[in-house]
């Protein structure tokens, strides 16, 4: 299993993450297109910092919601939603390509992450905005107990999914996130230790109300602008090796 985290999230003076502390402890970073959060001077710098750590790439989308920090969701039709994901993914993908990095996936942020896993049609929106772009790159979703909705749509339209879990958040009994606006949503530190441990070692997370659920995870999430980031991608990724 890799190790993910969302980064590149400052913005002008505001600092939102020790970016080049938890780089060297992941696989892959998420990195903001500058909707939700992020400006070119951040989006190079955290750029720099993949390629210095061989980490892979992911543009990190958003809803056009820099107050709310893509926290906020939107109803915005495809008409608009489809060629907003293609300026952000093509931001990340240009800068990237002014330092020979290349782009490796897709993964949307926040409120449009999770319309897309609880709404068929923006998940079927943010699949036809992959198809219809110059090149296809996988899109990085929330794996469930089931999936294969998601599946079919994403075969259909030809576009390859990456199966993420989450360590630092508190799961439903359906299996989807409970929403930060109740207590208890982020979990601490030593909480989301033992949720990865058992994503890792048994596949499987324990829900708010105590169920058990199986999945199928090819990558693990840690929230970079969670106050404990730094010490929990640390001790995943000692676990992991």
């Amino acid at each position: 299993m890799k190790l993910n985290a969302d980064l590149g999230e400052s913005f002008g003076h505001w600092q939102s993450t020790s970016d080049e502390d938890i780089m060297p402890f992941i696989d892959q970073a998420n990195v903001a297109c500058g909707y939700h959060a992020g400006d070119p001077k951040v989006l190079a710098k955290t750029i720099a910092l993949v390629k210095a750590h061989n980490v892979s790439l992911g543009a990190h989308p958003s809803y056009p919601d820099l107050q709310g920090f893509g926290r906020r969701s939107m109803r915005i039709p495809a008409l608009d939603l489809i060629p907003m994901l293609h300026a952000q993914i093509a931001i990340v993908e240009g800068m990237a390509r002014c330092q020979n990095v290349t782009l490796d996936y897709v993964k949307p942020h926040g409120a449009l992450y999770n319309d897309m896993m609880q709404h068929a049609q923006v998940f079927e929106d943010v699949v036809l905005a992959l198809s219809q772009y110059h090149q296809k790159y996988p899109l990085m979703i929330q794996a469930l107990a089931n999936n294969d909705f998601h599946k079919e749509l994403a075969k259909k339209h030809s576009v390859q999914l990456i199966f993420e879990a989450f360590a630092d958040r508190r799961y439903t009994k359906t299996g989807y996130l409970l929403s930060r606006q109740e207590e208890g949503a982020v979990l601490s530190e030593e909480e989301a230790y033992q949720q990865a441990v058992g994503l890792i070692q048994r596949n499987e997370v324990v829900a708010q109300n105590g169920d058990v659920i199986a999945l199928q995870a090819d990558s693990l999430c840690v929230h970079g602008d969670s106050p404990s980031a730094l010490a929990l991608v640390r001790r995943i990724r000692a676990r992991l090796e």
